[in-house]
């Protein structure tokens, strides 16, 4: 069934009739002057002949609605339009007869007197003579147009409805990637809580000032974890902040066996970066790292810098390298580094990468490449 164009407003379908009428009124005057100024014409119009001119194209300005609405009440299927197209010419066939039995007995009656002997109008001689022919004609082109304006509304209903598809669509996406930060952001507070706690119980009996203190730094990062509002991206010096922490707790754990360095680039600290995002990388610099050194000092240097455009955030070790027999190269499908990797793509797709990498000499290197975007300036309180 067509669609009866439920967002075409009451004074949409006037201005179109009055269109319509000022588009016939226009042809109708057009004509009669045209008639007036042949050359030919020995006589000027008279009053009843222009009168009937003007009238015959009134009754195509009445008419033109109603096959504007048939064009739209049934348009042409596919399938279907050979069965209508037939019906629509039998219907203007009659459509042309009853305007010229209108206008030739009727309104040139009413106007001009009654027809000269042998130009009555009768439907022998219509057919005959071939007078509704012209009617015909003009009834298909209105049809064509009205055809032709029902499949334009068509296709902008098309467009408005795939545009608020789209529209509907993005917003779904949206909704179904924060859904997604926040799943995967729960699934690793507890996982990174899982291994700190394993650390302070490994230190309660050997050394508890260093639990103690272990403890408060603990706080410390619970309290990060817990007044994090679920924003996706946080200025990365609330990221090293939260960083440094962890690596305080971490110092207690292996006493003067890790040191820590840090080559930050100033103009980084502002810049946007998933929360929780150098936890993952610093664990597992750690856990496959700094913990297999069998003699000798771990070291994690943390690293940040801008390069032509791009953040790139870099977590290095010292310690056996990917090949070291330790796991740690399937390590990179843990459940850290996995959801780091997982929530890069679900804010930034194709535009961020992780990737693990042996140092030239000893290590591994785990870096970040994300868009450089600096946080937006927070507008200073107005002084009372």
């Amino acid at each position: 069934m067509a669609r009866s164009e439920p967002s075409r407003r009451p004074w949409t379908r006037r201005a179109e009739a009055l269109a319509a009428a000022a588009f016939w009124l226009a042809l109708g005057l057009l004509t009669v002057t045209r008639e007036a100024l042949r050359p030919w014409r020995t006589d000027p119009m008279a009053a009843g002949e222009i009168a009937e001119t003007l009238a015959e194209y009134g009754i195509w300005a009445l008419i033109t609605p109603a096959v504007f609405w048939l064009a739209r009440r049934y348009p042409a299927e596919r399938g279907a339009w050979a069965g209508r197209l037939v019906a629509q010419v039998g219907l203007g066939v009659v459509v042309a007869l009853g305007i010229e039995l209108l206008t030739r007995n009727v309104l040139r009656g009413l106007l001009l007197g009654p027809p000269e002997p042998g130009r009555e109008w009768t439907l022998g001689a219509a057919f005959s003579q071939l007078w509704f022919l012209d009617e015909l004609i003009i009834f298909l082109a209105v049809l064509a147009v009205g055809y032709a304006r029902a499949t334009l509304y068509r296709l902008r209903e098309r467009e408005a409805e795939a545009t608020r598809l789209l529209a509907e669509r993005t917003q779904l996406e949206g909704q179904l990637s924060e859904a997604r930060l926040s799943a995967l952001r729960m699934q690793l507070n507890p996982h990174f809580l899982f291994n700190t706690l394993n650390a302070v119980s490994a230190l309660v009996e050997r050394d508890p000032a260093g639990v103690r203190t272990m403890i408060a730094r603990l706080s410390s990062l619970l309290r990060r974890v817990l007044d994090d509002d679920g924003s996706a991206e946080v200025p990365l010096r609330d990221e090293l902040a939260f960083i440094r922490d962890y690596l305080d707790v971490q110092r207690v754990r292996f006493q003067d066996r890790l040191e820590i360095e840090e080559s930050i680039a100033p103009e980084t600290v502002d810049a946007l970066v998933p929360p929780l995002l150098l936890q993952p990388l610093v664990e597992n610099a750690i856990g496959h790292g700094v913990r297999r050194i069998e003699e000798g000092v771990g070291t994690i240097r943390l690293a940040a810098r801008v390069d032509d455009g791009r953040l790139r955030l870099s977590v290095e070790d010292n310690g056996p390298g990917l090949d070291g027999g330790d796991g740690q190269a399937g390590s990179a499908g843990g459940v850290g580094l996995r959801n780091t990797r997982e929530r890069l793509h679900a804010l930034y797709g194709d535009d961020a990468e992780l990737a693990l990498r042996d140092r030239p000499d000893r290590g591994v290197v785990a870096e970040v490449v994300l868009p450089f975007r600096p946080a937006p300036v927070a507008p200073e309180p107005a002084h009372a």
